[in-house]
């Protein structure tokens, strides 16, 4: 029994989730390739459809976010979201976030990763549903991030909607709401709550 559970956990650790780049040469022609360039900035398509630029990052570290990107899916008022966003931060882990804030989102969510539970960690091709700081850290420490920050400057991008926003008729009146997700607002105005149906 324990070489079989050895054997899988080996398994996990030696499945690549393949990862595809996107570069654009000096004469502005496109090229995909699956291995990261090292002499020119890229992008990286993760699995979620979302970009995320590898030019700012350390080399080795740009390596490990290429073969197992890391993925944050969130909403508003979940303490388990902000404790885990907080630890993959101070680890110096680059990862895209993704709100789920309207049932659009929640139904992406669903598709994406089968639950509605949320926060949901995406290490390359394994998911981890909720937040336990150790197993949060074993799934990193398997995908190679180094244990402490390597990061200097970096800034990590804002969560977006998981779900692209439907075209919309022009706004009714009133500037469209600029506020950064988790800050808080003294008006009854804010973003509406997340949808019924998720838990943390």
């Amino acid at each position: 029994m324990a070489a079989l559970v050895l054997g899988t956990a080996a398994l996990m650790v030696s499945t690549p989730a393949w990862a595809l780049y996107k570069v654009i040469g000096p004469d502005g022609k496109v090229t995909y390739t699956d291995r990261a360039p090292t002499d020119k900035p890229a992008q990286a398509l993760r699995t979620n459809g979302s970009v995320s630029s590898t030019a700012n990052l350390p080399f080795e570290l740009r390596q490990i976010a290429g073969k197992y990107p890391v993925t944050l899916y969130t909403t508003k008022d979940c303490p388990p979201c902000d404790s885990g966003r907080q630890s993959l931060r101070q680890r110096g882990i680059p990862f895209t976030e993704k709100s789920v804030g309207t049932s659009a989102d929640l139904q992406a969510l669903q598709r994406l990763e089968n639950t509605q539970q949320l926060p949901v960690l995406r290490v390359g091709n394994q998911q981890v549903k909720g937040y336990s700081e150790s197993e949060w850290q074993s799934y990193l420490d398997a995908a190679g991030y180094p244990k402490q920050s390597a990061l200097a400057g970096y800034q990590w991008a804002d969560a977006t909607p998981l779900a692209p926003p439907a075209a919309s008729a022009p706004a009714a009146k009133g500037p469209a709401n600029t506020r950064e997700p988790g800050a808080s607002t003294g008006s009854g105005s804010s973003t509406p709550p997340p949808p019924t149906g998720f838990r943390f």
